[in-house]
């Protein structure tokens, strides 16, 4: 029971900080767009945003090997722990992976980019298989773990489009302070508001996931 627990707090708290943390970037974001706020302070508001939204990064990577630790304690999957803990580890990678690009911003080599994209890819048509086979009734797999996966395979979905739609971000930011402000302004905030609402589908599929998980279901 100490294993059960000890698990069901870890994927507990991924769910807190993942959720949390999107909450406090997207709030902080604010301060981005308002023209009273100088071109340094917000700069300083968006090195914020990104330190602050590793938390629900971080938390992202986390989310399958606890559900998968919680999921084989329950007794919900018979996967054994070997194939657990390789995942675990391999997520552990992955978070490192994660982190060295967020501190090494732009000076990442693109190798370790295109490594993170290609995992993140992977992982979202491993989940979609794995679900689907489990609702096709192709394997053992209860309802509400396959929901679960196709729910996280749409998180990840939506940060990579988030991804892709704040491109323009950063030129927009270091424009502020250049002769082409007001331009710069209205991309900036064009850019936000296009992601704002990817970022609350994001909330939309995590609290959907929580629901699942305490709901349970075993079956159609």
């Amino acid at each position: 029971m100490l294993d059960q627990s000890l698990f069901t707090l870890l994927h507990v708290l991924v769910f807190v900080y993942w959720l949390g943390g999107d909450l406090g970037a997207f709030y902080t974001s604010r301060f981005l767009t308002q023209p009273d706020v100088s071109a340094d302070r917000r700069m300083m508001a968006a090195k914020i945003v990104g330190d602050v939204d590793m938390a629900p990064r971080t938390a992202l990577i986390l989310t399958l090997p606890t559900g998968l630790a919680l999921a084989q304690s329950k007794g919900w999957l018979d996967l054994g722990w070997i194939p657990v803990s390789l995942i675990a580890i391999a997520s552990l990678a992955w978070l490192v992976l994660a982190w060295v690009l967020h501190v090494r911003h732009g000076g990442a080599p693109q190798a370790l980019k295109t490594l993170d994209l290609a995992i993140r890819w992977l992982l979202i048509a491993g989940l979609v298989v794995w679900a689907g086979a489990g609702l096709t009734g192709s394997i053992s797999l209860p309802l509400f773990l396959a929901l679960k996966m196709l729910l996280l395979a749409g998180c990840i979905a939506l940060g990579l489009f988030i991804r892709i739609v704040l491109r323009p971000l950063g030129p927009a930011l270091m424009g502020l302070s250049g002769p082409e402000a007001s331009a710069a302004e209205a991309s900036l905030a064009n850019t936000l508001n296009r992601a704002r609402p990817l970022v609350m589908g994001i909330w939309v599929l995590l609290v959907s996931a929580a629901f699942i998980g305490l709901w349970t279901p075993t079956t159609f």
